[in-house]
């Protein structure tokens, strides 16, 4: 799948929750919501991580890690949209910049 794909897929799912939200007692996430959201989202991350380097156990590790960084992406792309972010432009911009600062070291 190419970024624009992965936007509008994250982009139905953020809609499937916020349609649903009503029904499980809440409402849709704000920005700073989804944030928050992702915070928990990359601390999960982090637990996977130490299991993958064996300082906790963690049953099915590899199947849990690839969900997590599936829902870090989620994140990502979803709140690059809220925020009026160009992934597909910016990515390739910052990767260049790092690149050229790599190249004077």
């Amino acid at each position: 799948m190419e970024l624009a794909q992965l936007t509008e897929r994250a982009l139905q799912v953020r809609q499937r929750f916020n349609a649903t939200a009503p029904a499980r007692g809440g409402r849709p996430w704000t920005r700073e919501e989804l944030m928050q959201g992702f915070v928990v989202d990359v601390g999960d991350l982090m637990q996977l991580v130490m299991a993958k380097t064996g300082a906790r156990p963690v049953a099915d590790v590899d199947r849990k890690l690839a969900h997590e960084l599936s829902d870090c992406l989620w994140s990502v792309l979803v709140l690059a949209k809220e925020y009026g972010v160009d992934l597909e432009k910016e990515f390739p911009a910052t990767m260049d910049g790092i690149e050229a600062k790599l190249a004077r070291r």
